[in-house]
């Protein structure tokens, strides 16, 4: 049984960055993910291609996202290595500064997390959208801030992609591969420039999308880091000053169960799986029975809408361009005192990357002339180039709770649940809404918001937040400032699900820099 000095469960933010840092200070490091390693040649494209990865049946299914359906609450995850970084919108932003003056723990002020958000950006290379790139979302977002009268509120976003600033919207065949610029990253990583291709949450073809497996985990790996796809973490187990850990290995399309041991453990698995890991190990398999009982409470959305608005006679044109790239700021609390902000959405045109690969598969070469045509035609695609999806973040209550239950029809197994009710979130997300529909009208849109919501209240997340949250003693929190979960020495967590609040933004950037403060203090 191999010994490390730390096993890292989970390769997201949280777990790329402790990783890399751990490595430079001479750690000898075991990362586990349970996800697999993507190549940009076996990215999701097709309707037959592998999209979801099942956490009951992950030998047999696990691809691109993880997404879990709960009453009242969706919940859209990545599963990979370089976990969420794969499939995000690139956005690499602080939160408000305003945030941490409650809810933290005192040693986390906005202050005392500058170098390290500073760091995170400077590792992840974050750029703004070029002024010649603009997008026609961008221009709407811009000319709606100005229609309500709040042009002072837009703003570009930084975002983790590379740009280059040749490349324009009027060139010949503009999204052909060949404009994508080849280069070597600080990182000595080869990646490529924006081609505005639209792939962001499926995969960038041109790799310039600076997702962890670009930075962080290239360091890390570089400096011995082991990193092991297809590694599911079972269970932690303490083992005399150390921990042991059970986990479940993908091979063949079956699991091996094996086990590991290390002196430290950094769960970094994200919201919900770091939760179940703990609340498994505490109630079901009782190995770490002191764990705090706030374990799986005060769980956030962080405020996650979209709005679908529809114009006839302008063109928005959703799938070219990264995904998001600018927000009106509402988070001032400005709007009846709720706080949120906008963003104008993007998503990948699966139907003509479906259309691109069948015109380039292997068999159909011999038509090659003919197909050359047609490919360049149909890179200049624009599906549903009337509509714009509205995106946003808000501060909601951060009041649900994540618990072990039982399926009815299946009573003997334990499954992780969530208990999400509205009631105190319901104000800011139809304040989120009102603003959706002020800005669609304002630039002669329609919008249609979702039946999901107006009837049933429905949410779903691409940033889950909370359950082993931060606080100052165990009766508060699971983990203390630095991660550290209170009564177990070397037993840390360092991912969003240590984030006691939600921040009203895109959460990666501060799970970023709270891991970067965690290792400098480990």
């Amino acid at each position: 049984m191999a010994t490390f000095d730390t096993i890292v469960i989970g390769s997201g933010f949280g777990g790329a960055i402790t990783a890399c840092r751990l490595a430079q200070k001479g750690a000898k490091v075991l990362v586990l993910e349970r996800g697999r390693r993507w190549d940009v040649s076996e990215y999701p494209r097709s309707l037959t291609d592998d999209w979801i990865y099942d956490v009951d049946e992950p030998h047999r299914q696990n691809g691109w996202i993880d997404f879990r359906i709960f009453p009242d609450m969706a919940v859209v995850q990545g599963a990979a290595v370089g976990g969420g970084s794969l499939i995000y919108a690139n956005i690499s932003v602080e939160a408000p500064p305003a945030i941490f003056d409650k809810g933290w723990p005192p040693e986390i002020t906005y202050n005392e997390l500058k170098p390290h958000y500073d760091e995170v950006g400077r590792m992840l290379d974050v750029q703004e959208l070029p002024d010649g790139q603009l997008t026609e979302r961008f221009k709407l977002m811009r000319d709606g801030a100005a229609a309500i009268g709040h042009s002072d509120r837009f703003r570009k976003l930084p975002i983790a992609v590379t740009f280059d600033d040749d490349w324009h919207y009027g060139l010949d065949d503009k999204f052909n591969h060949k404009h994508s610029k080849t280069f070597t990253n600080q990182h000595g990583v080869e990646q490529g420039t924006c081609i505005h291709l639209g792939n962001c949450d499926i995969g960038c073809d041109v790799r310039a999308k600076n997702t962890l497996e670009m930075n962080y985990l290239a360091v890390a790996e570089r400096l011995g880091t082991e990193i092991r796809p297809l590694h599911i973490v079972r269970r932690i187990s303490r083992d005399g000053s150390g921990y042991k850990l059970d986990y479940d290995r993908l091979s063949d399309g079956k699991l091996a169960r094996d086990s590991v041991q290390a002196e430290r453990v950094v769960v970094a698995a994200g919201s919900l799986n770091s939760t179940e890991l703990l609340l498994r190990c505490r109630d079901e398999f009782k190995t770490l029975r002191d764990i705090s009982p706030v374990l799986g409470h005060r769980w956030s959305s962080n405020g996650d809408f979209l709005t679908p608005a529809f114009y006839e006679e302008r063109r928005v044109s959703p799938t070219q361009g990264p995904t998001i790239t600018s927000a009106i700021d509402f988070l001032d609390g400005s709007q009846d005192g709720q706080q949120f902000w906008i963003e104008d959405g993007g998503f990948p045109d699966v139907v003509g990357n479906l259309r691109e690969e069948m015109l380039t598969r292997k068999k159909l070469r011999k038509y090659r002339p003919a197909l050359d045509q047609i490919h360049k035609k149909m890179r200049g695609r624009d599906p549903l180039n009337k509509m714009m999806p509205w995106f946003s973040q808000g501060i909601d209550a951060a009041d649900g709770r994540m618990y072990l239950g039982r399926k009815w029809y299946w009573p003997w197994t334990r499954t992780l649940k969530l208990d999400w009710e509205i009631d105190k979130s319901e104000a800011v997300m139809d304040a989120i809404v009102d603003m959706h529909k002020k800005l669609s009208f304002a630039t002669d849109g329609d919008p249609w918001v979702p039946p999901t919501w107006t009837l049933l209240k429905n949410l779903v997340t691409p940033h889950p937040l909370g359950g082993c949250n931060m606080g100052t003693s165990r009766d508060t929190g699971v983990v203390d400032h630095k991660g550290s979960v209170f009564g177990y020495q070397n037993l840390f967590v360092i991912d969003g699900s240590i984030i006691p609040e939600a921040v009203g933004r895109n959460p990666t950037r501060t799970i970023g820099a709270l891991a970067e403060r965690a290792v400098a203090l480990m």
